[in-house]
């Protein structure tokens, strides 16, 4: 065990989160020590948040809700902005309407019976059994897309409900991202992508010029969300380590307990 924290270690030290928060937000938002999760401290608003890095065509920045808190209207809203939230002083109390406002953003909504609707003539999706999504010419894998009730290192394994159930937009456990598809005129649709679902195009026509940074608002009833990295192809490096470290322990709350750098523990423990 001594020499698997040592080769860890050193592996840890060469990995780095490729998804998380940027370090301006609203004031009521506290970041942990990864800014992978976001908590909003008290009352309703001023829980924006960005990505740290602008995204690339297709990249889809992923969120888990992991904490509600009841007597709020309202749930999580995401979306996309032009804007560098660097030259954002102060950071709008609201994405609707105060960012939306500025210019140059598209906010979308997540409510509690959203549901994708077709377009005239096409055939609603049925159950997402195909283990990738395509949104337009975007192939992402489905499987980490997916919020589940029951999470747990065997749950896959040993439970099919874990691949069945999955739960509605707003719950705890939820997964919403969204991303932008280039389009040919060199403009690009905004999509919103719930558990795995692609909800169509949110915006169309957005510029591409300029860089597009995600935006996550953590509103009204959605109290904290955490960053899932999404891999598009192979593996990387931190993906390695946590595969290496989940062979080598009985339960993933022992990840606590193991001498490396907290957001490789972090990482290991939100997959």
């Amino acid at each position: 065990q001594g020499e698997l924290k040592i080769a860890l270690s050193a592996m840890a030290a060469r990995c780095r989160l490729a998804a998380r928060f940027h370090r301006v937000h609203g004031t009521n938002i506290r970041l942990d020590a990864s800014r992978t999760q976001a908590t909003r401290v008290e009352s309703f608003a001023h829980g924006l948040c960005f990505s740290q890095e602008p995204l690339a065509p297709g990249q889809i920045f992923l969120v888990e809700i992991e904490e509600k808190e009841r007597g709020w209207c309202g749930h999580l809203r995401v979306g996309l902005t032009a804007l560098d939230p660097q030259r954002l002083q102060p950071v709008p109390e609201y994405s609707l309407p105060d960012l939306v406002n500025m210019g140059d953003t598209w906010v979308f909504a997540i409510t509690r019976s959203h549901n994708r609707v077709a377009a005239e003539g096409e055939a609603a999706q049925g159950p997402p059994g195909d283990p990738f999504l395509l949104a337009e010419r975007v192939r992402i894998p489905r499987d980490t897309l997916v919020g589940r009730s029951m999470p747990g290192r065997y749950s896959h394994i040993l439970d099919e409900l874990y691949r069945t159930n999955v739960l509605p937009a707003t719950a705890r456990r939820s997964r919403i991202g969204v991303l932008y598809a280039p389009q040919p005129d060199g403009t690009a649709d905004m999509h919103i992508v719930i558990n795995g679902e692609d909800m169509g195009p949110s915006a169309r026509r957005l510029p591409t010029a300029r860089p597009l940074y995600a935006v996550v608002d953590v509103f009204a009833s959605t109290k904290s969300v955490r960053v899932i990295p999404v891999e598009d192809g192979f593996p990387s490096l931190q993906t390695l380590c946590r595969v290496v470290i989940q062979k080598h322990i009985v339960h993933r709350l022992a990840i606590d307990g193991l001498d490396l750098p907290v957001p490789l523990k972090s990482f290991c423990k939100h997959e």
